[in-house]
């Protein structure tokens, strides 16, 4: 049985910070975190009175914001450390463990899924998405996000985070999800807001880059980059459609006919 370590009012203590997901309260991974956030935050109402599966939930906070509109969060995850976490910090989520590649959910059961910066993970994405349409209802959507290939891992071959197996452009991502048989509604990106891009040249055209270069040196971090990333807010990213191919994410919304 896995456990969790609780903090000093019997709540379960963040989850270690490894590289594989990002969590909150941690100040120094408070841009990721705000990056991952906003996604959520600006299609929560899609899943407004619906039934929803979060497929890869992780540490569970974007369920548990889910949960503030939805009828039932059902939440699912192969780490059994994160599902006895995500059963000790947010109890509103329906938690179960699986794999994503063989839902434990029968046809047509919900009527939205939530897979956000999880599909780059997987090595078999088609058998995933194809087990994403049978879940859904007719109707029903397939709410996904993942790193822009073109942006995340820029030429090279192979990606960037170890923990990816196969990161996909807007094209790619595109024909994934038509190929199972998704009618796609919108792809848009997300990218820096106004706020962001002064930061981006306060920390010599890329504060992205200034905290990969400060993580890699494994040294303390500068006051000045310590302090701007921990003031990133999700109000400080955009979400569009145009010029998608500079974004930094992908946002795919994909009806199942």
């Amino acid at each position: 049985m896995s456990t969790f370590v609780t903090g000093s009012a019997g709540e379960p203590a963040p989850m270690p910070l490894t590289g594989e997901r990002t969590v909150p309260g941690l100040t120094e991974e408070n841009y990721w975190f705000r990056r991952h956030e906003v996604v959520y935050r600006r299609l929560a109402d899609r899943c407004a009175g619906r039934d929803v599966l979060e497929a890869g939930c992780g540490e569970g906070y974007g369920a548990d914001l889910i949960a503030d509109v939805a009828r039932q969060v059902i939440g699912l995850d192969y780490d059994e450390s994160a599902v006895a976490h995500v059963r000790a910090r947010y109890p509103r989520v329906d938690m179960r463990h699986g794999n994503l590649a063989e839902l434990p959910l029968p046809d047509g059961s919900v009527d939205v899924v939530v897979n956000f910066q999880v599909i780059e993970h997987l090595w078999d994405q088609g058998q995933f998405v194809a087990e994403c349409l049978r879940v859904l209802r007719p109707g029903g959507l397939l709410l996904m996000s993942t790193p822009n290939r073109i942006t995340f891992s820029p030429g090279r071959d192979t990606p960037v985070n170890p923990f990816h197996t196969r990161e996909l452009n807007a094209a790619e991502l595109t024909e994934l999800l038509e190929s199972a048989g998704f009618t796609l509604e919108a792809m848009l990106g997300v990218f820096h807001g106004p706020r962001l891009a002064e930061l981006d040249a306060r920390h010599g055209g890329s504060i992205i880059d200034a905290q990969i270069t400060r993580a890699l040196a494994d040294a303390p971090w500068p006051e000045q980059l310590l302090a701007d990333v921990a003031s990133v807010h999700i109000d400080d990213f955009d979400l569009r459609a145009a010029d998608i191919d500079d974004s930094l994410d992908l946002v795919a919304i994909a009806v199942r006919p």
